[in-house]
């Protein structure tokens, strides 16, 4: 038996693509999709009704909280699967992922494998932010944003496939963290001598955000809920996560020595080097996308908005969290684990 668990929330638009990739996929064995709805209010609910009708292998699973970890753990307690994978519901597996999955879990050795993401995106803004997560400079390196050609162990990816023991062993997602709950997790696992596996076999496609607003949003909340995984975890999995909160302080505190000292020269020193690089990624990124040089023109802009956001969400999460560095409780209550082992 394989548990796929999606947990959504007015998901109109992509949830039949999300379903039927799932359904479509071409494994012999059993699988079961887990659907933990936020209570959606924009017909989402209907078509899941719909696809229950014909498939009573969709068990929809209510999470009144509307917050992903929740919803997620709800699912979990019920999951089957000797395997158990997240995925999301403006995502899509390629027909061949969960076979892939097995194959490669078999291979490994490891605790969680997945793949890289394929953006797909339209208008100038969207194929933009497609590009910007997509780079170096954006994200900072994280491998399962970019193209391979290798597989190999990671810190972290999106959409992993777990083997049923990893859930007993370390529990579910911490419902505390609104955002970064996977990351959170897949550091744990690691932490507790667990291994992830890349492999460029594994592929799915992925819907982003299509406006700035949307974007500045997300990364801002990346940002604030980083501080409490970094608390959790009591480490880092990567030095890129601090990276645009450093950014962010040494802008800031140049700005204030400026004001109070009348000296430029610091803040003008970083300002124009973030500016400098930020044209030249772009730059870079014209050369390579050249059927998309206007999407590729507007990177500046999108790539500021990423890491302002994130560096402005991780001050305002260490002001947040300031009191809770000796609290590393994980949070999973929705998780039933007394349930979940005896299924």
């Amino acid at each position: 038996m394989i548990s796929v668990i999606v947990p959504i929330r007015n998901e109109k638009q992509f949830i039949r693509a999300t379903l039927d990739s799932i359904i479509q996929q071409n494994v012999h064995e059993a699988t079961e999709i887990l659907v933990a709805d936020g209570m959606s209010t924009d017909g989402t609910r209907e078509i899941l009704q719909e696809y229950y009708s014909k498939n009573p292998s969709i068990i929809l699973v209510d999470n009144p909280e509307k917050i992903v970890p929740n919803g997620f753990n709800r699912a979990l307690s019920i999951a089957k699967g000797n395997v158990i994978i997240r995925i999301d519901g403006h995502a899509i597996m390629k027909p061949s992922y969960i076979n892939q999955c097995l194959k490669v879990l078999e291979k490994t050795g490891a605790d969680c494998v997945g793949g890289p993401i394929i953006n797909v995106s339209n208008g100038i803004v969207g194929e933009s932010i497609n590009i910007a997560q997509s780079s170096k400079f954006g994200v900072g390196g994280v491998k399962f944003r970019e193209e391979i050609i290798e597989g190999e162990f990671v810190d972290t990816l999106a959409f992993g496939a777990y083997k049923r023991d990893v859930f007993k062993n370390i529990g579910g997602y911490d419902q505390e963290l609104i955002r970064n709950q996977d990351d959170e997790f897949n550091f744990r696992l690691i932490q507790s001598g667990g291994r992830i596996w890349l492999d460029p076999s594994i592929q799915s496609l992925y819907y982003p955000r299509t406006s700035l607003c949307k974007l500045f949003k997300q990364y801002y909340q990346y940002g604030f809920f980083k501080i409490r995984v970094i608390q959790k975890r009591k480490g880092l999995a990567s030095f890129r996560h601090v990276i645009p909160l450093i950014f962010i302080l040494s802008l800031s505190s140049s700005f204030f020595y400026y004001f109070i000292y009348q000296d430029e020269i610091p803040f003008l020193t970083i300002s124009l080097s973030y500016t400098f690089l930020s044209i030249s990624a772009s730059f870079y990124q014209i050369i390579r996308n050249l059927n998309k040089w206007k999407s590729a023109l507007v990177l500046p802009l999108v790539y500021s908005s990423m890491h302002f956001a994130y560096g402005f969400g991780s001050i305002l999460g260490l002001c947040y969290f300031l009191f809770k560095w000796n609290n590393q409780e994980t949070k999973d209550s929705y998780f039933d684990k007394t349930t979940f082992i005896n299924n």
